[in-house]
């Protein structure tokens, strides 16, 4: 047995089994080559065999992946010699090398990961068979706090047709994943698409609606019956297409379930258990599984899920009452930790839906607006969705990443010479006035652009078939690649990978200097310095706290005296709309009053009063909040004081020499804290800046309750006026109230961080220098080879 046996067999945990490999001379060459039954003799214990295949398993890909970037370096600098004739396969070649590279620098992030989990895991059981004391409990809370799952959100929006589905194939590598829909159709349930980390199966989960929600919508058909015999016939040739838009999407739904049945049933005999025979598991609540061993099984399997693609022979369609289906695909490199979310460019007038909905598009850390190259700049409903969605992206959110998608860019129509080269010119060409007439498009969205930098905004011009093909396009051009890199860098394994590894660290350096005890003498004085530092670090925060806290009290004050100046104003607009008919408005009155002040059109924009009525308000703070709560990086006063909290122990390190291990445990737990709160401040951030439109929604609330009560003859009129007394009544006290809430929130927010800094790094300070503890293992092996795996990828991430 060699030293590279050695090495592997304590990296694993495996070193019992140190001397059975020496007695059979398995040095490095032979371990590669040894067969199961190989390893049932040298390892007869399940559990151990088992960890020592999968660790043996990622071993050898590591080995051929190096292996192959090796011999394609080779190859390609050979190439270079002289004078190259460079076409299409050759360019595809020479691409090669940067993607096995690519692939090698992630396959090695992910050996070291599992090298040093294990490791912590081996650690982890040695305090678990020591003595439970506090430090002992304290540390291994820590080594399980180590994992992380971070997962970035991509939504993509684009009506059915543009090309959505086959951009979201193509860059994630997977040809007929999703099934694409049809020209008619339109998106009304989320797909997500992510990695299967568990298994080498393609798997989709459905989760459905609530019961109770359907058996609500079902409820509903009598009550469209009866409004369409109420409302008032002021406008019979009102050609607004919202006036039985409820009614059409209820309709399109039954009959998409149910056929033509519906029409002869009550809404109890449709909730019959024979309409769900398929699906038990809407009845019991619970996720259905699909599990396909190819992408084409699974794409035809969900596509009666879906509302996505043709009928195929479908009797009964399920999509009325799914919520969400998410894609599992094995094996992907760009969804480790990235989330592809397609989405309806609007939310739902169904409950769960459309909270799902707010929710994604709030999580979306990038959104992708999918429209097709020859009318990108012109496509209405492409800037809708944008409008639509900005502040639930924005200061509601936490996107960073605006990308303006232009798709089939290889279509050329009619051109005179069909040449390679002409053709190419031609598709360039385009491409590039295609960016500049969306990029100014996109200069004139002036409040869509007080959410987001200049650099949030990107156009593309892709062409998911010439990636495939190649036929008149290098991968370069169609600019799929570009995409892939930029969910490569949302995954950042290696960041992920040198986060755990300088965690794990950490809490080996804390172990092992709390073995050793050599510190003792001095770790009273060490701690006085730590704890003035972090009382000036805390004192410093809360003046810039208080400073923000001032700032958002009087934008508000500002912004409250404006709403109520503009009452009237916003009244008359919604409530007297002369463009719109009296049955129009009788149809969105209605709407807004039985659905807590929203009105949710099948086609076309969300009519939300709530918002209407809070717009001058959250206009006075928009500003505020963005420098505040920034989306892009560490920047603004809340993240940026948060960023700059720092105990100084680098410099402590050189004054207590014999304290260092501590110090370099408290330095990891330092950047580990700010990470977790700077997380729970953008979560946070999104519940109080929607608190203004909530608190109005709650005022208004009774008084939608009791306008929703009119029907028969003048409802209308008796629905206005109901509005307008409530909206005069509390007008004084409305606003005033939000701003209110507002300031409490942010207020509380501040104590808890300020909370939560202070009484874990005094926790950290106390028990890392203070606690005396006889049961503590050494660490210095683990503590040595963690520390070479940071050093290996400190050299991989500066090669």
């Amino acid at each position: 047995m060699d030293t590279f046996v050695r090495d592997k067999l304590n990296q694993w945990n495996l070193s019992e089994f140190m001397e059975i490999f020496k007695e059979e001379e398995v040095d490095k060459n032979r371990l590669f080559c040894l067969e199961d039954e190989d390893i049932d003799k040298l390892i007869p214990k399940v559990g151990p065999r088992a960890r020592f295949k999968e660790r043996l398993k990622q071993l050898k890909c590591q080995q051929q992946n190096e292996e192959e970037t090796n011999s394609s370096e080779i190859l390609f600098s050979t190439s270079d010699i002289g004078k190259r004739k460079f076409d299409l396969q050759e360019e595809s070649r020479a691409e090669k090398p940067a993607v096995k590279r690519q692939r090698a620098s992630i396959q090695f992030s992910a050996v070291i990961l599992n090298d040093v989990k294990a490791i912590m895991e081996h650690v982890y059981e040695k305090l678990h068979n020591r003595e439970s004391t506090e430090l002992n409990e304290f540390l291994k809370t820590k080594i399980r706090d180590l994992e992380v799952d971070k997962r970035a959100v991509v939504g993509v929006f684009g009506k059915t047709g543009s090309g959505k589905t086959s951009l979201i194939n193509s860059v994630i590598g997977v040809n007929k994943l999703l099934p694409s829909g049809d020209v008619d159709a339109c998106t009304s349930v989320m797909i997500k698409v992510e990695a299967n980390v568990n298994n080498s199966t393609y798997e989709a989960e459905i989760e459905f609606i609530p019961k109770d929600e359907w058996e609500d919508e079902l409820g509903t058909v009598d009550r469209f019956l009866e409004q369409d015999g109420e409302q008032e016939k002021q406008d019979d040739d009102d050609d607004d297409d919202d006036d039985n838009d409820g009614y059409h999407d209820l309709v399109e739904k039954l009959s998409a379930l149910y056929g033509e049945e519906w029409k002869e049933k009550s809404s109890e005999q449709l909730m019959d258990i024979r309409y769900f025979r398929e699906i038990p598991e809407f009845l019991n609540s619970t996720k259905k599984i699909l599990i396909c061993e190819s992408a084409t099984e699974l794409s035809a399997k969900i596509l009666k899920y879906t509302k996505q693609g043709g009928d195929g022979g479908i009797k009964r369609w399920y999509w009325p009452l799914v919520k969400c289906v998410t894609v599992k695909v094995p094996k992907n490199n760009f969804l480790q930790h990235v989330t592809l979310v397609d989405l309806p460019g609007n939310g739902d007038r169904n409950k769960s839906r459309d909270s799902m909905w707010k929710g994604i598009v709030g999580n979306c850390s990038a959104v992708w607006i999918v429209s097709e190259i020859n009318r990108a700049a012109s496509d209405k409903e492409s800037w809708e969705v944008l409008k639509r969605a900005s502040s639930l992206l924005g200061n509601g959110g936490e996107c960073r990443h605006i990308h303006f998608i232009c798709t089939k860019s290889d279509v050329i129509g009619d051109l005179h010479d069909h040449s390679a080269a002409n053709v190419q010119a031609f598709i360039l060409k385009r491409n590039i006035k295609a960016k500049e007439a969306v990029s100014k498009e996109l200069n004139k969205l002036t409040k869509i652009k007080n959410y987001f930098s200049d650099e949030c905004f990107k156009v593309f011009t892709v062409s998911s078939a010439e990636f495939l093909k190649r036929k008149h396009l290098n991968p370069e051009n169609t600019e799929i690649p570009e995409l892939q890199d930029f969910l490569q860098n949302l995954n950042d394994c290696h960041s992920e990978t040198l986060n755990y590894v300088s965690g794990a660290q950490g809490i080996l350096s804390l172990i092992q200097g709390a073995s050793v005890r050599e510190a003792t003498g001095i770790n009273k004085v060490v701690c006085e310095d730590l704890e003035s530092n972090l009382d000036c670090q805390l004192d410093a925060m809360r003046n810039v706290m208080r400073e923000i806290y001032t700032n958002f009290g009087k934008c508000l004050d500002e912004g409250v005296e404006i709403s109520k100046r503009s009452c009237e104003k916003i009244l008359k607009s919604f409530l007297y709309n002369a463009r719109k008919s009296g049955s129009c408005q009788y149809n969105i009155l209605k709407g807004v009053v039985r659905n807590g002040g929203i009105h949710k059109p099948k086609k076309g924009k969300e009519i939300n009063f709530n918002v209407k009525l809070t717009s001058f308000l959250s206009q006075s703070i928009d500003e505020e909040f963005r420098k505040t709560f920034p989306n892009e990086g560490n920047h603004g006063p809340f993240n940026g004081v948060i960023n700059k909290f720092s105990l100084d122990t680098e410099k402590l390190k050189q004054k207590y020499k014999d304290a260092e291990l501590h110090l370099v445990f408290l330095k990891t737990e330092e950047e580990k804290l700010k990470t977790k709160l700077c997380k729970r401040i953008r979560d946070r951030k999104k519940m109080i800046y929607i608190i203004l439109t909530k608190t109005v929604e709650e005022t208004m609330a009774e008084c939608y309750k009791r306008a929703a009560q009119f029907h028969g003859k003048n409802t209308l009129q008796n629905i206005k006026e109901k509005i307008q007394k409530h909206v005069h009544n509390f007008k004084n006290s409305m606003f005033e109230k939000a701003k209110d809430v507002m300031l409490e929130q942010l207020l509380k927010l501040m104590v808890e961080i300020l909370g939560l800094l202070e009484k874990n790094m005094m926790e950290s300070i106390e028990l890392s220098l203070q606690s005396e503890d006889n049961s503590i293992p050494d660490v210095s092996t683990e503590l040595s080879m963690v520390q070479k795996h940071w050093n290996e990828l400190n050299s991989c991430m500066d090669a």
